[in-house]
């Protein structure tokens, strides 16, 4: 019953009885006697409580929607409002609930296209680096080598430390085309792509320890590559700010899921904002239908969880 029946045929109901009293043979005396004050002030307290009542049962679906409208974000999975209460209240929930699903679904079209851009921009400027800066500064390379031999010998040095600084500049542009293109991914496989990820991480007083099995269901390439970036960002927030010594890398099967669990021993996320890095990992997530979970890990430090489905004909 709508909010509108229940409030008038409440009311109805207390003015029809006050009638059929008032024509039957109750009266009311004038100046007013205590005993029929006192009825009518019931029958008048009994007929707002019944009101304030009905509203009150009435409006409170309302109220839960207004928390929910509060707190929600498409990036953030989260419970929605129960329909339930009067007709317009229900009604007006359904189509909120719609209206999310809807628009969840509206970001992540959107999200995978500007998300797909992104990774052609990053396999195109990785290429550049390989193909441009890297041979570039091989040639530089091959040049100071052949000057080192002709260079008097008190130069010899300085041409040495040259020769080291082009060396580490070419191992650097080489290690931001990696990551800028995980061939390794392309080439190998999830599962090759996520321990050479964790032996990447592997330096300056950081352990990475993984557990990534060999056979894993198949997987949508879009989720494979989605898997495999959560995990790059996780270990890159560990590394830069964790001030952990240790993480945990770890892949695992599901029934009808995989997971990627991502854990540290550092300083954990306190109540800092997240930023830009963890709303990219949720941008991600929602474009396969995933599920990315931050909390504590379980050695004290920061600890994320996404679980990913599997296609449909995998669930089979």
């Amino acid at each position: 019953m709508s909010l509108f029946w229940r409030i008038f045929s409440l009311n109805a109901a207390g003015l029809v009885l006050a009638t059929g009293l008032l024509l039957g043979p109750v009266t009311v005396s004038t100046p007013v006697l205590p005993h029929e004050a006192l009825i009518l002030l019931g029958g008048l307290t009994a007929l707002l409580a019944g009101n304030a009542l009905v509203l009150w049962f009435g409006l409170a679906p309302l109220h839960r929607l207004g928390r929910a409208m509060a707190t929600a974000d498409l990036l953030v999975p989260g419970a929605r409002p129960a329909v339930a209460g009067p007709a317009e209240a229900a009604e007006l929930i359904a189509t909120y609930n719609t209206m999310l699903d809807r628009l969840r679904a509206e970001r992540a079209a959107g999200a995978g296209r500007a998300l797909h851009a992104q990774e052609r921009e990053r396999h195109r400027v990785a290429q550049e680096l390989h193909d441009e800066v890297g041979q570039t500064l091989t040639a530089v390379l091959l040049q100071l080598k052949r000057v080192a031999d002709r260079v008097p010998a008190e130069l010899r040095d300085d041409v040495s430390l040259a020769q080291e600084s082009t060396r580490a500049g070419l191992d650097e542009i080489r290690r931001i085309a990696r990551r800028l293109r995980p061939g390794v991914l392309e080439e190998l496989g999830l599962a090759s792509a996520l321990r050479a990820l964790a032996a990447e991480f592997t330096h300056h007083g950081l352990t990475v320890r993984h557990q990534v099995p060999g056979a894993l269901p198949p997987l949508t390439p879009e989720a494979e590559l989605v898997l495999y970036r959560v995990a790059q960002e996780g270990l890159t927030n560990t590394a830069r700010h964790a001030a952990a010594d240790r993480a945990d890398l770890t892949l695992r099967p599901l029934p009808d899921r995989v997971e990627l669990l991502v854990s540290d021993n550092g300083t954990g996320l306190g109540a800092a904002p997240e930023g830009a890095g963890i709303r990219g990992m949720r941008e991600r997530a929602l474009l396969v239908g995933a599920e990315l979970r931050l909390g504590d890990g379980p050695d004290g430090g920061a600890g994320l969880r996404l679980s990913v489905p599997l296609p449909a004909e995998a669930g089979r």
